[in-house]
């Protein structure tokens, strides 16, 4: 078994499309819904580990979600059974990207558009978590937060409120739409302002600038930028395959470096 290192005052979960590693570490992985659903058979984890539902991949592709709330739970219910229990599931968020509202193509990839505004993506969001913590009030669900501005952010924050929703007192809330912004001044700026709601965020996507940034403001943050670097270099010595975008041994040594530079608020445990 391949062993996790002491924990830190941030969970950092390896993100992964290789379902099969929650039965060869305990390092806390992050794992999309779809890749778990779509296995014949499933193995219980080793250690801790949260989904990912597949927001940005559903609406990049198909400009909408083409699993009902229902399906969703019902994914989950089943990892849940197989699996064994997670920290959280992600909910079944609208991202606020130009590229995921507007559609076209960006940095090679193709997006559909949903042709709708920030604000309706804001109202659909909360709306989705409302509806998955009624059909499922037993199950760990984390909310989004999203946004493009931090008024956007904003906004969010007080269509859950009026909803009736105290973030503040839930487990996990999710920060949307930075990823691609998480190294820059303007998303730290945003996290910033979130945290000072006290919130207990997670930062999908954030590696190791944001990290260094920001990582002291954030309870929990996932990354699968390992796979893109190791495409880049040389497989590691003995390993015979072509680089190492698929290996559990880059993936750990990755993850061990990124936390290295991560600053904390407190001494490890």
């Amino acid at each position: 078994m391949l062993t996790a290192p002491p924990k830190a005052d941030m969970t950092f979960y390896l993100t992964t499309h290789k379902r099969h590693w929650i039965k060869l570490t305990d390092v806390p992985l992050f794992l999309k819904s779809e890749n778990l659903t779509s296995a014949a058979k499933l193995y219980p984890a080793l250690g801790r580990y949260a989904i990912d539902s597949g927001g940005f991949s559903e609406l990049q592709r198909h400009g909408r979600w083409t699993r009902t709330p229902r399906q969703y739970i019902d994914d989950l219910r089943r990892i849940w059974d197989h699996v064994g229990p997670y920290d959280w599931a992600a909910q079944q968020d609208w991202m606020c990207e130009s590229a995921i509202r507007h559609g076209g193509t960006f940095g090679g990839q193709y997006f559909a558009g949903t042709g709708l505004s920030t604000v309706e993506h804001l109202r659909r969001t909360v709306a989705n978590f409302l509806e998955l913590r009624s059909l499922a009030p037993d199950l760990r669900i984390a909310p989004v937060v999203q946004g493009e501005t931090i008024a956007d952010y904003e906004r969010c924050l007080n269509l859950y409120d009026r909803a009736g929703v105290n973030l503040a007192a839930e487990p996990v809330v999710g920060l949307g739409s930075v990823c691609r912004r998480q190294s820059t001044r303007e998303g730290a700026q945003i996290v910033t302002a979130l945290a000072a709601h006290s919130l207990r965020l997670h930062g999908f996507g954030f590696k190791t600038l944001g990290l260094a940034k920001v990582g002291h403001l954030l309870a929990s943050s996932d990354s699968a930028a390992w796979s893109y670097h190791a495409r880049k270099r040389p497989p590691l010595p003995g390993h015979p395959h072509k680089n190492c975008a698929n290996c559990i041994d880059y993936a750990l040594s990755w993850r061990t470096r990124v936390l290295a530079g991560v600053p904390q608020t407190g001494a490890p445990a």
